[in-house]
């Protein structure tokens, strides 16, 4: 349960350019789609893909450590990691799960037999992109329990995108044509005030302190 009194309370530590900043950022917000990363090796590929969550409005991402485990840089990150949501598994059968629980279906993102072109991708069902390693792509994991296979249309020589780039250019693409749609693709009343709560608790450096005299104020007897 939210207690809205003290969130306004937080608030009033907030600038007014900040508030209104948090709002704005908070309308355009969605978990209608996700992204999972799967034992992605260079560190600054996890980060700039968090990076890119936070630019096309995608409040989480998972990421699969089953054999690489790192902290999300900072530096190549640019602050992102305050305003998305981190998700962490050790296996990727378990974030597969986790996924299909929420009512997502699993997007392997690699050529396949029965790929869909990007262009042609239907963005009214609630999905999770997966993106693999950088050498060896999507483990045999997820290629055998995904329920679509997306590729990006290429006409080089070059057969394949860092990864950072591919999500890129699919969460650019989807999200444009997602807003386009009928779909109710914003988070609920009740997330958007979590995430304010939790966002005053990113930025306000006094927070424990002010939460600490805001339930010890003297209550006055009428």
């Amino acid at each position: 349960m939210i207690d809205i009194q003290l969130l306004e309370h937080l608030e009033t530590f907030l600038t007014d350019h900040r508030l209104g900043r948090f709002k704005k950022v908070l309308s355009q917000r969605t978990k209608h789609f996700t992204v999972a990363t799967e034992d992605v090796y260079q560190l600054h590929n996890t980060s700039a893909v968090m990076r890119t969550c936070d630019v096309f409005g995608l409040q989480e991402l998972n990421i699969v450590e089953e054999t690489n485990s790192k902290s999300i840089d900072r530096e190549i990150a640019m602050g992102a990691q305050k305003w998305v949501d981190l998700n962490r598994y050790h296996s990727v059968n378990d974030c597969i799960k986790d996924m299909k629980d929420k009512g997502y279906q699993i997007v392997a993102t690699t050529p396949h037999t029965d790929d869909c072109d990007l262009y042609d991708f239907d963005v009214t069902k609630k999905s999770c992109f997966f993106f693999g390693r950088e050498t060896e792509g999507l483990s045999s994991e997820v290629l055998k329990q995904a329920d679509s296979f997306l590729k990006i249309p290429m006409v080089g020589f070059t057969e394949s995108l860092n990864i950072s780039v591919s999500a890129a250019i699919i969460l650019q693409h989807v999200t444009s044509k997602l807003k386009k749609s009928e779909v109710n693709w914003k988070l609920s009343e009740n997330e958007i005030l979590e995430k304010r709560f939790d966002w005053c608790k990113q930025t306000i450096k006094s927070y424990d302190k002010i939460i600490e005299r805001y339930y010890n104020k003297p209550t006055t007897d009428i």
